[in-house]
Parts: C-alpha cells; sequence; structure tokens
C-alpha cells in the first residue's frame, strides 16, 4: 500500500470524520479508500453502459428474450 498526504480546510476535515464515522468507518482514511473504490466502479459502469449503448442492436427485447435471461439467472443459482 502507498501513503498519499493530502491537505484539507479545516472544515473538510470535519466533515470528513464526521462521514466516516456516521458510515461506520475505523477511521477517514478507510472511508477515503472507499469513496474512491464507488468512484471507480462508478466509472466502470458508466463505460460498460455507454459501450451497450453503442453497440448495434443484435435482436428484439420480447417475451422470450427476457425468459431466456430468467431461465439463465436461475440455472446458475441452482449452480
Amino acid at each position: 500500500m502507498v501513503t498519499l498526504t493530502i491537505s484539507l480546510p479545516e472544515a473538510l476535515r470535519a466533515f470528513l470524520d464526521r462521514q466516516a464515522r456516521d458510515e461506520g468507518y475505523a477511521s477517514s482514511d478507510e472511508y477515503l479508500v472507499a469513496l474512491v473504490e464507488r468512484e471507480q466502479d462508478r466509472l466502470r459502469l458508466r463505460a460498460a453502459l455507454v459501450k451497450g449503448a453503442e453497440a448495434p442492436v443484435s435482436g428484439a427485447a420480447d417475451d422470450g428474450y427476457f425468459a431466456e435471461l430468467r431461465a439463465l439467472a436461475g440455472a446458475e443459482d441452482r449452480e
């Protein structure tokens, strides 16, 4: 793990400490790591959604399509 040192105004530091405590984190450091990880997840999801939106349509999303998805999801649950 690498150490990162940042300077914050007093008000932001107090906010950070309150948020960490209120969210149940052991420390402000732990809370900041969670925030950065959440942002990474958000960006990955956004990229996947954009990629999907830009992909050509490969078939109809009709009742049969969703029935197949439900069957597939149910099969994975049983594995």
